[in-house]
């Protein structure tokens, strides 16, 4: 079980090597980290985008180009799809967000002639390594789906259990957050944790599987506060995968937990094909270091 996000750069390092593409490469930021995950060996890449920026980029930086294959495609819709149908062609294992808006990669990403597609809900999964906290904590959705359904709800937790399974953990235990543990039909947040606590009971999340709800952030996260509230539950303290209630919830959640919390993450989008790595350009190079390798290691995983 990988529990700190250097270990998952090792793990990255040590498994088959998966080929990254990377969608409109025209970035300073993210030629950084593809640079450094190149040196690192823990990817081969492709880069699709304006070769003639990507060019003068690369000389900045100082990325030997000749060790990557540049696929020239200036227009960014064409980059996105050229992009996802190398993937869908076997070129590639995986992709990643450069210079161009996420709404663009999306819609190549669920075309339905050449995209990666599956049945499956896409949703932003976000892995963060606290200084507070013993193990790897997976935060999801913060950064897609605005005010998920129960349903959407089920697909983001399907998600981020693939991500928890990837990392290697054995038992995997879910904290459906919301302000209180009571349920009130006042608060859907309450009523929905519920309902999801009594799914995995009824085995549709799978065997090793514990999804506690409606639960408040600091009973999912600590047993000291279970403890004196008086709240049993296997997933006291020992939260693996936070389920909030809507974005405004998992933003504020993982900004805090970066901003105010000295954590470290990688983000990916799951229930394509394969992992979308998706970043914020106010995100550090070391987090789209680890995202490429949380992208990496699953990409493994599936193959």
């Amino acid at each position: 079980m990988i529990k700190k996000l250097e270990e998952l750069v090792q793990q990255a390092q040590g498994q088959k090597k998966m080929k990254l593409v990377v969608a409109a490469a025209q970035d300073k930021d993210v030629l950084l980290a593809v640079k450094e995950a190149h040196e690192l060996n823990l990817i081969d890449v492709i880069l699709v985008g304006d070769e003639s920026k990507i060019r003068e980029i690369a000389e900045e930086i100082e990325v030997n180009l000749e060790d990557f294959r540049v696929i020239h495609k200036e227009d960014l819709v064409e980059a996105a799809l050229t992009s996802v149908q190398l993937v869908s062609a076997g070129e590639a294992d995986f992709v990643m967000k450069g210079l161009l808006d996420t709404s663009i990669l999306l819609k190549a990403v669920l075309n339905k002639e050449v995209g990666l597609r599956t049945n499956n809900l896409l949703s932003h999964v976000m892995v963060y390594e606290m200084p507070t906290y013993h193990k790897l904590l997976l935060l999801s959705d913060g950064g897609m789906l605005i005010d998920p359904s129960l349903e959407e709800k089920k697909g983001i937790i399907d998600n981020a259990i693939t991500v928890a399974k990837a990392l290697g953990n054995k038992e995997i235990k879910v904290a459906c957050i919301s302000a209180k543990e009571k349920v009130n039909e006042k608060m859907p947040s309450t009523v929905d944790g519920a309902k999801l606590k009594e799914m995995c009971q009824n085995g549709v999340f799978g065997e090793d599987v514990y999804v506690e709800g409606p639960i408040a952030f600091d009973l999912a996260v600590s047993k000291e506060a279970a403890a004196i509230k008086g709240f049993n539950s296997p997933v006291s303290g020992e939260a693996d995968i936070l389920l909030v209630p809507t974005i405004e919830v998992g933003n504020g959640i993982g900004k805090a937990l970066t901003y105010m919390g000295n954590g470290k993450s990688a983000g990916v989008i799951m229930g394509a094909k394969v992992p979308v790595v998706l970043v914020s350009r106010a995100d550090s190079a070391e987090t789209k270091l680890f995202s490429i390798a949380l992208g990496s290691v699953i990409s493994a995983k599936n193959n």
